[in-house]
């Protein structure tokens, strides 16, 4: 009876006293949720999404570069024996900050997989492996593209205060001060004098 179907299945379910089945399935269930898992998939759940299938090529093609740039050497060198890793890997690197930029951009407004929230654990944590490896392990910086402007426009907050006091000064009337000088009490010998009358 398909109306008994769901009260069968319950009780079947939970009829162990820690009711393991329900507990499994909630975990996993809050697991899925937690990880954002359904980010990486198309809306139908089909299979991965394009951008997700995109940047795992690229993370790929990312660790495959750092990997045979250190071929013949220890992954605990100096950070000078790394500029091979840094010079060669570091188009692919770029391409693939940029594309993570860019997922994170899309996923705020919706993206393919119709979830407003983070990118899936398995996009976030690749990106966080790359980041460590480019930034710590191989000590590689991408130098700032935004450095002469960011020192043009703090050159010219700091330079205001000066153009401002100084117009100020400029512009303001300056009055000569004029010193008036107080009627000074007689020498103290007249004090004495007048004293000595009332005594």
């Amino acid at each position: 009876n398909s109306s008994e179907s769901h009260n069968c299945a319950k009780s079947i379910l939970t009829s162990d006293r820690l009711q393991i089945v329900v507990t499994l399935s909630e975990f996993f269930n809050e697991t899925w949720e937690a990880a954002n898992c359904a980010n990486c998939l198309m809306n139908s759940s089909e299979g991965l999404s394009n951008s997700t299938v995109e940047f795992l090529d690229l993370f790929n093609k990312s660790l495959t570069c750092f990997e045979h740039n250190l071929q013949g050497q220890t992954i605990y060198l100096s950070p000078n024996n790394y500029t091979e890793v840094c010079k060669n890997c570091n188009e692919t690197y770029k391409m693939l900050n940029d594309l993570y930029n860019n997922l994170q951009r899309m996923n705020r407004q919706g993206g393919e997989s119709g979830h407003s929230a983070h990118l899936c654990i398995d996009v976030e944590d690749a990106m966080n492996i790359t980041r460590k490896l480019w930034s710590r392990t191989f000590n590689c910086s991408v130098p700032c593209s935004d450095t002469v402007p960011v020192i043009a426009v703090s050159s010219f907050i700091l330079f205001l205060p000066i153009v401002f006091y100084l117009s100020s000064f400029l512009h303001s009337k300056q009055k000569k001060r004029i010193l008036i000088l107080p009627k000074r009490i007689q020498s103290n010998a007249s004090l004495v004098n007048i004293q000595e009358k009332y005594s």
